[in-house]
């Protein structure tokens, strides 16, 4: 009986670690390849609510009531975006022109200053050791300005990179406008073709996992929304108290930042405090510090707590399946990882599939 058992455990074990390897494989690989589609089908999705109450309302049949509203969103979307871009691409493209004048004009000086008064500190302890200290310092600023200079120019070969990778990104693009006004028109021949390939209980499982997939993605977007939000409020009060200008809009910027995954506040604050430090507004760098801590320490305290208790986890469990989505998957693990979690404790707890007692 024993051996039975553990022959079972052992067939389930690999079944479903079997399953976790095609599923890491379809989205570490497979799903940058049909990135145009899934994409174009999501909105779809998304506008599938809209596209049926127009329709309804307007006594227009849902086709061209569909292609219109794909029509209206792209083009709204893609007249936003291209002014938010070129605004980007040509403060980005300054910022790199000018490093070198930034770092002769504001560093410079100000590591000339710090070396002078540890200068005079020696000078007055040990003079033997000024000399040592002249040597080092000089190779110091040496390579500190080549480091400059280079990433300026590695900064400037990025972005040439960027912009000869525009025509095969204009290419995806372009599939993904076009799949997106196809999905939409034909959205339930689509989805009722795709529907009938499945078994009668395949595809009571299926409707399960979508409902509760869709409803916990908008549950970690409304968590993620509340989370930005108490950010931005912690910013603003902080950055005011420390005598900020613009703190609002500050702290609006770098909350929506803050989304990111690795980069986060620190992406920005980080950079802000080692600026403010070289170039002598040392009472700001500290004010930043320890805002900057204050704002951590509480996002590290309350992401997994909203986050867990909005998708029925542990915060240790999404703390660290989040983490190991994003070490594996990027953007899509941060918010796949806990979703497919809740997702198996769902079906496991109403009895759909059988995994953990």
């Amino acid at each position: 009986m024993k051996m039975e058992k553990k022959k079972a455990f052992l067939i389930n074990f690999l079944y479903y670690a079997l399953l976790l390897c095609a599923a890491f494989v379809v989205l570490k690989y497979g799903l940058p390849l049909l990135a145009p589609f899934v994409i174009a089908f999501i909105l779809a999705y998304l506008l599938r609510k809209p596209v049926l109450f127009l329709s309804r309302k307007l006594h227009i049949p849902q086709k061209p009531t569909a292609i219109l509203l794909v029509l209206i969103f792209y083009s709204t979307i893609g007249l936003l975006l291209s002014l938010v871009g070129i605004r980007a691409f040509s403060s980005t493209r300054d910022l790199v022109l000018n490093l070198p004048q930034i770092y002769a004009r504001h560093v410079e000086p100000v590591l000339m200053g710090i070396f002078g008064n540890l200068e005079q500190a020696l000078q007055k302890m040990d003079p033997s050791l000024v000399s040592t200290l002249e040597d080092l310092f000089n190779q110091f600023t040496q390579s500190l300005g080549q480091m400059v200079s280079g990433l300026s120019v590695g900064a400037m070969g990025t972005i040439s990179g960027i912009a000869s990778s525009l025509p095969g990104l204009f290419i995806k693009l372009l599939l993904m406008i076009i799949s997106t006004f196809f999905i939409a028109a034909d959205y339930e021949l689509l989805t009722g073709f795709f529907l009938k390939q499945l078994g009668g209980k395949t595809q009571k499982i299926f409707m399960q996992v979508k409902e509760y997939v869709v409803g916990t993605l908008f549950v970690c977007i409304r968590s993620y929304a509340l989370i930005m939000s108490i950010t931005f409020v912690e910013l603003s009060l902080g950055l005011t108290v420390i005598g900020v200008k613009n703190s609002i809009l500050i702290a609006f910027l770098i909350s929506v930042f803050d989304v990111l995954p690795v980069l986060g506040t620190g992406g920005i604050m980080i950079p802000w405090m080692v600026i403010s430090a070289l170039t002598g507004n040392y009472s700001l760098s500290l004010g930043l510090l320890i805002v900057y801590l204050f704002i951590t320490v509480i996002r590290n305290i309350i992401e997994p707590k909203i986050v867990g208790s909005q998708i029925g986890l542990h915060p240790v469990v999404t703390l660290a399946s989040m983490f190991a989505g994003v070490q594996l998957l990027g953007v899509v693990g941060l918010f796949g990882f806990p979703i497919s979690l809740s997702l198996l404790r769902h079906l496991n707890d109403n009895g759909t599939i059988h995994i953990f007692k």
